[in-house]
């Protein structure tokens, strides 16, 4: 009879996962995914059922009824803050919150179900899947906004006590919770926004005006999320304008060709548009018509926002003719520049201040 050694299956599977060297990961330089679109369930408690209880002591017989009634259950919140960026942190199918606990004998009434309060960005949008309908739009630090109310809690028997009825035994239960799903939607908030096609250089553009530092590369489709970047102004009280870059559109936005849609809406709540054109091209009136096409196909009257143009790359060859052309057809401000060398910064940021105001009367 042989003395040789079995060993199962699977403790062989697992010896050999475990002994295997494992590859390391290299996550640098990986960008995290920016997430502006989210659809949970939410789900207000369920309130406590009241208490049928009479008061018994040696000294009493008949002490009458001291149940006590149930308590409301939790809500479901939404609240503002301006230290998120994006809805990655939203990754549950659904938030429940507690319920109400049950009242008790001795006049106990039950404690209310605790809140749940669940942060988003500010500038988010709520509306309720199955009506489309808009339930809330979250646009200051802070804002409070109630998607799901909890049940209110039950009666107890000692609610029901009057003259002509010394014991009830009446009590009622508590109420389900409010439950919906909602459909959470990011749109960046911004005084102004940069709009263009890709590969035109807005993101270099708000690197040399603000401290946000975008991905540049030179291919397209560089910018796959909104940046927002703050120029400050000394001379006018230290006034702070924030200023979007906004994904490269492509010709058919409005059809969400190219992910059209999920970069537009991000135009919706910018107060003024920074059309950024490469002047470089001889069909540079041809791309600011084709900008406004798409605009006023997404959202009737979006282009007619106070507006300005910026020509960018000048240091190329052919741009000064181009400039000249675009300023003899349009009545639009041009500014023309070149974000790579980084020369008339003074007079973009001037051209910003203009249009601020503009769009703050």
């Amino acid at each position: 009879m042989s003395s040789r050694k079995t060993f199962p299956l699977c403790s062989v599977v697992r010896w050999l996962v475990q002994s295997a060297p494992k590859k390391e990961i290299n996550t640098q330089g990986r960008e995290r995914r920016f997430v502006d679109w989210k659809r949970v369930r939410v789900t207000g408690g369920k309130g406590g059922d009241g208490c049928v209880s009479f008061h018994r002591a040696a000294h009493l017989p008949r002490g009458g009824p001291n149940g006590g009634n149930g308590g409301h259950g939790g809500s479901v919140y939404l609240q503002a803050t301006s230290s998120m960026r994006d809805l990655s942190h939203v990754n549950r199918p659904q938030y429940r919150a507690e319920r109400g606990h049950h009242g008790k004998g001795s006049d106990q009434n039950g404690r209310n179900g605790l809140d749940v309060t669940l942060s988003v960005p500010v500038g988010t949008v709520v509306r309720n899947k199955g009506e489309r309908s808009l339930l809330g739009d979250l646009q200051c630090d802070g804002m409070l906004l109630c998607c799901a109310h909890g049940g209110s809690g039950g009666r107890g028997n000692l609610s029901y006590a009057n003259r002509t009825n010394t014991a009830p035994r009446q009590y009622t239960e508590g109420q389900e919770g409010q439950e919906r799903v909602v459909e959470l939607e990011l749109k960046t908030l911004a005084d102004i926004g940069l709009v263009g096609f890709p590969n035109v250089g807005k993101s270099t553009l708000l690197r040399l005006i603000s401290n946000a530092r975008p991905k540049v590369a030179a291919y397209p489709f560089t910018t796959l999320k909104p940046h927002i970047g703050i120029v400050e102004y000394n001379d006018h009280n230290y006034t702070q304008i924030a200023v979007a870059d906004i994904p490269g559109l492509v010709r058919g936005a409005h059809k969400n060709v190219g992910l059209g849609h999920s970069f537009l809406k991000h135009i919706e709540r910018c107060h003024a548009l920074l059309y950024v054109v490469d002047i470089s091209q001889h069909d540079t009136w041809q791309q600011l018509e084709d900008l406004w096409y798409e605009l006023d196909q997404y959202l009737v009257g979006l282009s007619l926002r106070p507006s300005a143009i910026v020509a960018n790359k000048m240091d190329l060859k052919g741009a000064e003719q181009n400039v000249t052309k675009l300023q003899e057809r349009t009545d639009l401000e041009v500014c023309p520049l070149s974000a790579l060398l980084g020369d008339n910064v003074d007079g973009l940021k001037g051209k910003l201040w203009e249009l601020y105001r503009k769009a703050v009367r």
